[in-house]
């Protein structure tokens, strides 16, 4: 039986001779000096790109569920600001989309399924007592505006990011690519 991972192993090796990566190559520093925070949902890996006109090697782009920044000292926000100091990124963007998977997520759903998947939740009360919230950290948000809102908030209020730098907040539709400018980084303006 061929698994996934034989799939891609095999394509790899071919796309390796037949130097198919010379079209991808770039440096490391985003051309457009942009460091973007999207969704992992798969409907945006190539939209988002073209709806923006957005090349290999235009920006640094970070991804998780719905686009959040759930701790100002966290993974995200310290991408973004490795993307600022190290990497040339002058400008955020935080973009979520319509019909997020994320929107009204409810910790008991996910917690169903990892018991479905044969997870013993009992491992839950000692996290709790460790002082994680598990429940906060499985939950979702109720508009995909109002996370961006607070996630592009979080950013703007971080200490250790400059005042100068602009932050904008957008909603793309995954269907069209389409844009919409919630947050205008540059003017400050918050069009909700």
């Amino acid at each position: 039986m061929t698994t996934i991972l034989d799939s891609i192993i095999t394509f790899n090796k071919s796309f390796v001779e037949n130097k198919e990566y010379e079209q991808y190559q770039t440096t490391k520093f985003p051309n457009k000096k942009l460091v973007i925070l999207t969704c992992m949902d798969t409907r945006l890996v190539e939209l988002l790109h073209r709806s923006m006109d957005l090349k290999n090697g235009d920006a640094k782009i970070i991804r998780n569920a719905g686009a959040v920044i759930s701790h100002p000292f966290g993974s995200i926000m310290r991408s973004i600001l490795v993307a600022l100091y190290q990497l040339q990124a002058e400008e955020i963007l935080i973009i979520g989309h319509h019909g997020c998977g994320m929107t009204g997520l409810e910790h008991e759903t996910l917690l169903e399924k990892a018991k479905a998947r044969g997870v013993d939740l009992d491992v839950i009360e000692p996290l709790e007592y460790a002082g994680v919230d598990v429940k906060q950290f499985l939950s979702g948000f109720s508009s995909v505006e109002e996370n961006i809102l607070n996630s592009v908030d979080l950013v703007k209020k971080h200490p250790l990011l400059p005042n100068n730098v602009p932050v904008h907040g957008l909603i793309i539709s995954p269907e069209t690519g389409e844009l919409d400018v919630l947050v205008n980084g540059y003017t400050e303006e918050t069009n909700v």
